[in-house]
């Protein structure tokens, strides 16, 4: 049998393979705020917004004192079904119960915010843990602020960290 090359060059072609794709979905117990960037509308020394999501307790943000409102803004690098925060001080027992008086927005550009719980207070009792819980069920955002207006324990807005999760 005879081959005739016509000085044509061939490649073969495949047939691309179908790949299977999935959204990824963020398990249910991951904090979804873990490493991102926080920002405040003010500090105090040391107690700058980093240190309400350093995944250490015992730190926290403070805001200016006699200030109110204060914000304390996540940014989750991208929107995210969000269905809960959580929100703590730290357990040490010389922080005394108080309660936290703030709202929560949520955005999917960081300019149009919209109210997704009226304010309302917040327990922190040291006998408890000092964790607040809050259900946000039905939230996309990219970013969420906490928009804080009064602390019966101290004339700041405080939190050492700040949690959101899925469900």
């Amino acid at each position: 049998m005879e081959v005739r090359s016509t000085g044509a060059t061939s490649t073969p072609t495949t047939t691309p393979t179908a790949t299977p794709t999935s959204t990824p979905t963020t398990p249910a117990n991951t904090n979804l705020l873990a490493g991102k960037a926080l920002t405040a509308t003010s500090t105090v020394d040391v107690y700058g917004a980093n240190k309400a999501n350093d995944g250490d307790a015992n730190s926290y943000w403070e805001s200016a004192a006699n200030a109110f409102p204060q914000s304390l803004t996540a940014d989750l690098g991208s929107s995210a079904a969000v269905g809960r925060l959580v929100l703590k001080l730290p357990p040490a027992t010389a922080w005394a119960s108080r309660t936290e008086t703030l709202s929560v927005l949520a955005s999917t550009d960081g300019t149009n915010w919209t109210t997704v719980k009226a304010s309302a207070g917040y327990t922190f009792n040291p006998a408890t843990g000092n964790t607040a819980t809050i259900s946000v069920p039905g939230t996309t955002a990219r970013y969420l602020k906490l928009s804080f207006t009064g602390n019966t324990g101290w004339p700041a807005a405080q939190l050492s960290e700040f949690e959101a999760y899925t469900s």
